[in-house]
């Protein structure tokens, strides 16, 4: 039996593994000054790097937005006291709730995002996340009850329930519990960018527990990146990164247990109420546009969970880049990504159009 909550020993070597790219990067050009601090929120590790100017200033605009990671955190936390978990108790009454303008601006925009993904992203499923023991840093390694599953799966919550009028939002399913857990870090990566460039910082790489946003370059050269490997403490590949691009990946390594030999991940198919298991990793690349942190956190969500129809979800958000490791191990990339990548061991890889 095992169990992982937090992010555990292997997950810290992973982390590490990509915190040594970055650091090679950054004492590759130290005499241009690149200054960067880690912190932990949203249960995971982040690091913001600034590439040129002075200390001081590097250090203010790091703090506003960690500061504003902060923020975020406490808003939309899915089981402690929030914003996000007032609304949730106001819909399970069957009450009209009056949230504030950003919670209901990114409501509306992962409504779209589920629509787009046919469901499969849906953050409404918060009380099947629940249900799983997933809403806990120290959750027990457990099947949940099977009556109470059956009975999630019929009520079929989804973020078409809602009803977002301005700021009052109301659903006459009861069942709807909203979770943005797979929607927060990628809004929290353009609100970092917008906190950055607003501050007259136009070269930087923030990392939010491999959900990553470049802005600019590292003296005119492009940021490197590492991809996390699903099974070993080392990248699976790196690549470069350029101005406004962001990079989300989903998988089932970090949030699981394992249970009489089988894998439990946090990442739910809402078809079916089960952990989804056709896919270790999926990585999407959204090139540069309004809200790409949020796009490519949001689109690796249906991606993931759709298994062998992967490139079909990946369509729908206009993704040209991405690679999924499937549940055997077998790493399958989209061209334009596979021209990117470098391997750091020679892999058998399947390109894919």
């Amino acid at each position: 039996m095992r169990l992982t909550g937090a992010p555990g020993p292997l997950a810290h070597l992973r982390a590490l593994c990509l915190l040594l790219i970055c650091g090679a990067l950054l004492a590759g050009c130290a005499r241009e000054q690149v200054f960067h601090r880690e912190s932990y929120v949203f249960g995971t590790r982040v690091d913001v790097a600034i590439h040129g100017g002075d200390r001081e200033r590097a250090d203010a605009a790091i703090s506003a937005v960690l500061r504003e990671f902060d923020r975020l955190h406490r808003a939309c936390h899915a089981w402690e006291p929030s914003e996000l978990t007032d609304l949730n108790e106001a819909l399970a009454r069957g009450q009209t709730h009056e949230v504030s303008p950003e919670l209901a601006a990114m409501l509306r925009d992962a409504q779209q995002m589920a629509a787009r993904g046919d469901g499969l992203f849906d953050p409404a499923i918060g009380a099947l996340v629940e249900l799983w023991g997933f809403h806990t840093d120290t959750f027990e390694p457990a099947r949940p009850d099977p009556e109470k599953l059956a009975a999630l799966r019929a009520a079929r919550p989804r973020m078409s329930d809602l009803v977002i009028d301005g700021q009052r939002v109301s659903s006459q399913n009861p069942a709807v519990k909203i979770d943005l857990g797979g929607y927060a870090k990628g809004y929290a990566l353009d609100r970092a960018a917008a906190i950055l460039r607003g501050r007259g910082i136009h070269d930087a790489l923030i990392n939010i527990g491999g959900n990553i946003l470049a802005l600019g370059s590292k003296g005119g050269q492009p940021w490197l990146i590492g991809i996390q490997h699903p099974r070993q403490p080392m990248p699976l590949a790196t690549m470069p990164l350029y101005d406004g691009e962001a990079v989300g990946t989903s998988g089932d390594y970090q949030r699981y247990f394992e249970l009489d030999g089988a894998r439990y991940a946090h990442l739910l198919d809402p078809r079916t109420g089960e952990p989804a298991r056709a896919t270790q990793a999926l990585t999407v690349l959204a090139s540069p546009r309004p809200n790409a942190g949020t796009l490519s956190d949001a689109a690796s969500k249906p991606a993931y969970l759709a298994g062998d129809d992967w490139l079909e979800q990946t369509r729908h958000f206009a993704i040209e880049h991405a690679l999924r490791v499937s549940a055997d191990g077998r790493i399958e990339v989209t061209r334009a990504l596979r021209a990117r990548l470098e391997f750091p061991v020679p892999l058998e890889i399947e390109v894919v159009d």
